[in-house]
């Protein structure tokens, strides 16, 4: 099947799904294959739980009913189908990557512009090759802005993204040391974030009257040399030469921040967020909003009133404790900022939780070594370090903190612990990466 002509069965029938789970009344199931399953041998089920159409790339399976569109790759298709949507509609559209940050950022800019903007943005973390195109997907005629997250852990990805979303506006938070398996190394994470910066300056370079841009960091080392002539809208800490400039003025333990234009009046914003790391995605978000002409009361009201959630810097206050919960994602980067920020937070009872850092190949036990060793210091009467990383790692236990280093094998040990011996009275870190599940903690504390 021609792309044209599927393109006008989708908009008849504008709800995509890859999941027979899901399959609301007219949609259009797309059978996706995984190393473990083929989407192809589900399409019936599809089509006899709601779907209209289900497209395949089995031809027998697409012989066995008109309702079975034929394609050469599904996978291929899918985002060929949500690039050509995506042009056709012509939607502004904000992509952001980067190592850490990113989701919140992505949060915190959907609510600046949804001041003034009805916006579609990327739900989750929903930022692959598969995410990524069923966010475009859901874009609608009554959608003014768009803001669509990408991640990546192999190069490549970010090139192959960009060109399915051709944003209008790129940014990238930061880099720093994650998925370093698949990026073979630091400089690699960095070539392979960058790839946004490529795909703008090829779109600038080219013929033609559009003029993408990207918001810059001017503080980052690595990515103000590279994107200097791209930048539409630059920010940085209030010393800096940003466009946008801001500056901590208080985080104890949710983040109060003063910000302003290079020539403008001086804002003093509290937020709801945890941690000074934070002041950059606040900023990126305060630059995205200007750019795209958010009045500035309006940007503060957005930020003061953004509560995070799904385990991303967050705060809760349950009957037995208190939690800083951070427990979504982890790579070297992020650990040093969520320890070092709560080095400075006072409290009597301090603790942290730490999970394991994931996908760091050959780097991995430099890594939880220096974390272990960084918590050491951080004036904590406790620190559980959780899963076998940690574990494979002998210098992941201070020898002058034993008595107060204490090693999990998996969170339900941690669970375990806390059933038979609660806490009580405590400020709590908790970080890690999602495969160490420590998000099921909160509930438990």
């Amino acid at each position: 099947m021609e792309l044209q002509e599927l393109y006008e069965i989708f908009k008849r029938h504008a709800v995509v799904t890859t999941d027979t789970r899901h399959c609301p009344e007219g949609s259009i199931f797309f059978a996706l294959k995984g190393a473990t399953f083929d989407g192809n041998q589900f399409a019936a089920q599809a089509l006899a739980a709601g779907c209209a159409y289900a497209v395949v790339d089995d031809a027998e399976v697409a012989a066995a009913d008109t309702r079975c569109l034929w394609v050469e790759d599904v996978l291929t298709t899918l985002q060929q189908l949500a690039h050509h949507h995506r042009r056709q509609l012509g939607t502004p559209i904000v992509q952001i990557t980067g190592t850490n940050g990113k989701t919140t950022t992505k949060e915190l800019a959907a609510a600046v512009l949804a001041e003034k903007y009805n916006v579609l943005y990327t739900q989750g973390n929903l930022n692959n090759h598969i995410g990524v195109p069923l966010t475009l997907l859901r874009l609608t005629a009554a959608h003014d802005i768009a803001v669509v997250e990408t991640g990546a852990n192999h190069p490549g990805e970010i090139a192959m993204l960009s060109d399915i979303v051709y944003p209008d506006c790129g940014l990238i938070t930061n880099v720093g040391k994650a998925h370093l398996e698949g990026f073979g190394s630091f400089e690699g994470v960095v070539r392979t974030k960058t790839e946004l910066y490529a795909h703008i300056r090829r779109r600038r370079e080219a013929a033609g009257a559009e003029q993408p841009f990207i918001l810059l960091d001017l503080d980052n080392p690595y990515l103000a040399p590279l994107g200097r002539d791209l930048a539409g809208c630059t920010y940085s800490e209030m010393a800096g030469e940003g466009d946008v400039r801001g500056e901590v003025v208080d985080c104890a333990p949710f983040l109060t921040l003063r910000w302003q234009q290079a020539t403008g009046a001086l804002h003093e914003v509290e937020t709801q967020l945890i941690g000074a790391y934070n002041l950059k995605n606040a900023l990126a978000a305060i630059a995205i909003g200007l750019r795209f002409d958010v009045p500035a009361e309006q940007i503060d009201h957005a930020l003061r009133h953004y509560r995070p959630s799904n385990s991303r810097s967050e705060f809760r206050k349950t009957a037995r404790n208190r939690l800083v919960v951070d427990a979504y994602n982890a790579n070297l980067s992020s650990m040093h900022a969520a320890i070092e920020n709560f080095r400075h937070i006072s409290d009597p009872h301090k603790m942290m939780i730490l999970g394991d850092m994931r996908e760091l190949g050959a780097a991995s036990e430099a890594a939880h070594e220096e974390v272990a060793q960084l918590a050491a210091t951080a004036g904590c009467e406790r620190v559980w370090l959780v899963g076998p990383f940690f574990a494979a790692h002998p210098k992941a236990f201070p020898q002058a903190c034993t008595t107060r280093f204490v090693h999990f094998d998996n969170v339900e040990a941690v669970e375990a612990e806390l059933q038979a011996h609660p806490l009580t009275d405590c400020l709590i870190l908790i970080k890690g990466s999602n495969g160490t599940r420590l998000f099921q903690l909160p509930d438990k504390l």
